[in-house]
């Protein structure tokens, strides 16, 4: 029998028994025509999925930062506890003044959450890598890390901790004993905790003295309830199709959706709105299926309860013996700020006695029951909204930033280290560390925080007077630098070009740009300064603030075109500073809007208002 024979035969019976099959299923009750075809649709579905080419993930053909594209690379980990991550992504940025500062200037590391990837900290990273050296990684089967290995034992908390610290052991400088400052967001504060606590089960197994500092964004505090693990249980059940057909319904609504807004508020601006929506569809529901049930072994299972470390809670967090920063969104439904407020709470609450002065040792106030896993994924928190209760859609209007919008404190944990909470307020919500408006707060808040509590050399001031008192500070090409103008006419009304300042120059520093060509000087001076360039400035950007102009970094690598996305932006950037220039001297006005996306002024107030300086490099 010829091949063309015996596919026409195969093909007639595929069609008989469909044909069966639909025949039954008119003939059957509407139960179970609902059964069936929820189960042909699953089945159409994974189908799909199976016959899909898949790209291979890399930088090239990935829609990543250009921060992340020039400074990824791809590594294989193998961790303690027995397992190999073949590829994962490895974003290292070394400081740009490296040779010229101590060798011994601590590492930031940061990890991020559940759903999430590294490239959320780019906003944060694009001045934070001025300081110090940054590393961050993709957690496997996140961003452009391998789905791999296929051992559900490699995808617990603790094993995502034991991988962390073995990615931080291969680029820490062990010779210098460099330290370490964790920044984590969400279950990447969980994952954190593991590595910076005394009392993790972790500790004696791993060497992690060198952890100076830890900055938890969005912290869980405690388990799941008891409830949570039970619903989460099912999902052990729930095909990866079917998880993507819950998380299609919840995306209806596009950026107005419920799986936008669960993270960043009904209230955000339509360019973060754009940015979560892409890491909605960045996150694979079968990679956020596996790191929930692997922490939750399924009843009947072969692995037993003690073989899985438990979520971090009371225990964990209350043996940090580190200073700790605890930020939270006033907003944050996922994890609400509450969270940090019980973290505080333990950490400051002192051992109790007995009548001899013995201390008693503490009773666990939250179970670190192993049944638990963590719930604060990004839109596919939904795994409990619907399965077991789906809340109604939030229609309220925007809410206007109150004039306190930062409510921070401030004390001393029972280990005698430094406890720092800051709560921002509504609308600040679980993906603020990467909201428009909050970028410069957050991360002035940071820098805050390492230079006075953990190192004062993350000073950007510190830096700055030691590379300028040893010489070792300037411009690349200073002849080049000093024929240059140093700020243009306005240029349609919005821009003013100008050329880099230098902090050691006599004429051409902050303070005197300030007093030269400011929006305080002249009407259509310079409100905001837009530095485009990658590297960090040959100034100090405070003075600028300092004098009432605010200072905004958008990188860009040289050599290294940029994206349609970057090029969109960078526009969206510019549309957004035009829309909250500042009230001058001279009674300009910025404009006003109850919409989180108020129009753009007009070209007649464009003539009569502050500008937009732009520099690069020189």
């Amino acid at each position: 029998m010829s091949p063309k024979t015996m596919a026409h035969i195969q093909s007639n019976l595929a069609l008989q028994q469909f044909q069966r099959l639909f025949a039954a299923l008119a003939a059957a009750s509407p139960w179970t025509k609902g059964l069936l075809t929820a189960a042909l649709g699953a089945l159409a579905i994974r189908a799909w999925h199976a016959a899909r080419p898949s790209k291979p993930l890399s930088l090239e053909n990935s829609d990543q930062p250009g921060l992340f594209k020039k400074h990824s690379s791809f590594a294989s980990f193998p961790v303690p506890a027995g397992f190999t991550y073949p590829r994962i992504r490895v974003f290292y940025h070394a400081h740009p003044q490296e040779a010229k500062l101590p060798s011994t200037l601590p590492l930031l590391v940061f990890m991020h959450g559940l759903g999430g990837n590294a490239t959320q900290f780019a906003s944060l990273l694009t001045s934070l890598v001025n300081v110090a050296p940054c590393l961050a990684i993709d957690l496997p089967g996140c961003g452009l890390s391998d789905f791999a290995p296929k051992d559900e034992r490699a995808y617990t908390t603790a094993a995502f901790a034991e991988l962390l610290a073995t990615a931080i052991d291969r680029y820490r400088n062990k010779d210098e004993n460099q330290q370490v400052v964790l920044v984590g967001h969400s279950m990447g504060c969980s994952i954190s905790a593991l590595l910076a606590s005394s009392h993790s089960p972790l500790h004696r197994r791993l060497n992690t003295n060198y952890i100076a500092g830890f900055i938890a964004i969005c912290p869980k505090a405690s388990p799941p309830s008891d409830k949570e693990a039970m619903n989460i249980d099912r999902l052990h059940w729930m095909p990866a199709p079917v998880f993507d057909l819950l998380r299609w319904y919840d995306r209806r609504g596009g950026l107005n959706s419920t799986s936008v807004a669960r993270v960043v508020g009904h209230e955000a601006d339509d360019e973060t709105k754009k940015l979560q929506q892409k890491y909605n569809r960045q996150s694979k529901s079968a990679v956020f299926l596996r790191f929930v049930t692997a922490g939750l072994p399924a009843k009947g299972s072969q692995a037993a309860d003690s073989d899985v470390i438990p979520w971090p809670g009371k225990e964990v967090w209350s043996g940090i013996k580190v200073p700790l920063f605890l930020l939270a969104g006033g907003a944050d439904k996922l994890t609400p700020p509450e969270q940090v407020d019980e973290i505080a709470r333990w950490l400051s609450e002192k051992p109790r006695q007995t009548a001899d002065g013995v201390a008693m040792p503490e009773e666990p106030g939250v179970t670190t029951n192993p049944n638990t896993v963590p719930t604060t994924a990004g839109d596919i928190q939904l795994s409990q909204d619907h399965i077991t209760n789906p809340s109604p859609r939030h229609d309220s209007g925007p809410q206007t930033l109150p004039k306190d919008m930062i409510k921070d404190d401030k004390k001393s944990t029972k280990h005698g280290f430094v406890l720092k909470t800051a709560k921002i307020s509504a609308p600040a919500a679980h993906g603020f560390m990467y909201t428009t408006p909050y970028v410069r707060v957050v991360s002035g808040l940071i820098e805050e925080f390492l230079a006075k509590h953990v190192d004062e050399r993350l000073s950007m001031g510190w830096q700055l007077q030691h590379l300028t008192t040893s010489g070792k500070w300037d411009v690349k090409n200073l002849k080049k630098w000093q024929s240059i103008a140093p700020c243009s006419d306005p240029i349609g009304g919005v821009f003013r070009a100008m050329k880099t300042m230098r902090e050691v120059d006599p004429s051409h520093n902050p303070t005197d740009f300030v007093k030269r060509f400011s929006h305080t000087a002249i009407p259509d001076g310079v409100a905001m300064v837009l530095d485009i360039s990658h590297e960090s400035p040959v100034y100090n950007p405070k003075k600028l603030e300092e004098g009432g102009v605010e200072y905004h970094k958008f990188p860009t690598v040289s050599k290294l075109p940029p994206t349609g996305d970057e090029v969109e932006h960078f526009i969206t950037t510019v549309d957004n500073l035009r829309r909250s220039l500042p009230q001058t001297s001279f009674g300009t006005s910025p404009l006003s809007s109850t919409s989180s996306n108020p129009p753009l002024p007009s070209s007649e107030e464009d003539a009569n208002r502050p500008t937009i300086g732009v520099h690069c490099h020189y």
